[in-house]
């Protein structure tokens, strides 16, 4: 008996069909496992064409490559006891597809939400074994590399292998004491600097200021001493002159200076001098002369 076509079409499909559901591809940079009737039957698929059995088995596809995982910024304390903002990544891969699906049932989101409390706690050992500029000045690969180790232990129970860790940014929180202690700290040290400058100024003013006094005073007696030496020579010079004068003409050099002592004693024209009139001061000022 010759079957109709639509029976060899209808077979034709669904051998095709069972084919198919048999074959499953791993693409590079991926991983599989094989789950049997919801039993992990095999894991740590190599990329390459895979076989299953068709409705009995279901194939189930992961990235390997290297993923970002990105967390909310968490606050930590430092052994001062003060707040800091810690905004972080971590980077890794899945590395028992196994444990993966068994702890997170393939969701990478669940992953995440498993890892972040393991990479958190153990930030926050690190950190609070650190003072305030230790964790903002210190080298931030030393903070990781020490937890690094123990985060791949906790990783490891989610089958995931954390690759690396980074620190992006490490604030201070707007509510915390710490900026305005910060603040505080900054404003000290720039009056701390501000009066030493001052000081230093003042002293330096100081010495300038007593170098000028001594400058003045040896420019004082130095013009002193000649002034004296000058009023010296002019005191020779006329007293020479004088000498001079009166060796050759006695009489009218007494005459000229009894005019210099008349013009001197009664140049204000109120002066008034009571002498004998016989005084020798006189003898230029008497009418028979």
């Amino acid at each position: 008996m010759r079957l109709p076509l639509p029976f060899w079409i209808a077979t034709a499909v669904a051998v095709l069909m069972a084919l198919l559901g048999s074959v499953f591809v791993v693409a590079e940079g991926e991983t599989a496992m094989v789950l049997n009737l919801g039993r992990v039957a095999r894991a740590d698929l190599k990329p390459g064409l895979h076989l299953k059995f068709p409705l009995v088995e279901t194939a189930r596809v992961f990235d390997r490559r290297l993923t970002v995982l990105q967390t909310a910024p968490e606050r930590y304390l430092t052994s001062e006891r003060k707040d800091v903002s810690v905004d972080f990544f971590a980077i890794g891969q899945i590395q028992d597809v196994r444990a993966f699906y068994r702890a997170t049932g393939g969701d990478e989101s669940v992953a995440i939400d498993r890892l972040a409390p393991i990479i958190k706690d153990s930030l926050r050992n690190e950190i609070a074994a650190r003072t305030l500029q230790q964790v903002v000045s210190g080298d931030r690969a030393s903070v990781i590399a020490r937890q690094l180790d123990a985060i791949n232990k906790g990783a490891s129970t989610v089958g995931v292998r954390i690759i690396d860790l980074r620190i992006k940014q490490i604030d201070l929180p707007t509510d915390s004491r710490v900026i305005q202690d910060v603040y505080q700290r900054m404003s000290a040290q720039r009056k701390q600097v501000a009066s030493q400058l001052r000081a230093e100024g003042d002293e330096q003013a100081q010495i300038l200021q007593a170098q000028a006094e001594r400058e003045r005073a040896v420019i004082l007696a130095e013009a002193e001493r000649d002034a004296q030496r000058l009023r010296g020579e002019g005191d020779a010079l006329a007293a020479k002159t004088y000498a001079a004068a009166a060796n050759k003409d006695p009489g009218f050099y007494a005459f000229q200076r009894s005019l210099e002592a008349y013009r001197h004693s009664f140049k204000d024209g109120q002066g008034v001098i009571v002498l004998d009139q016989n005084d020798p001061f006189l003898q230029y000022l008497r009418s028979d002369r």
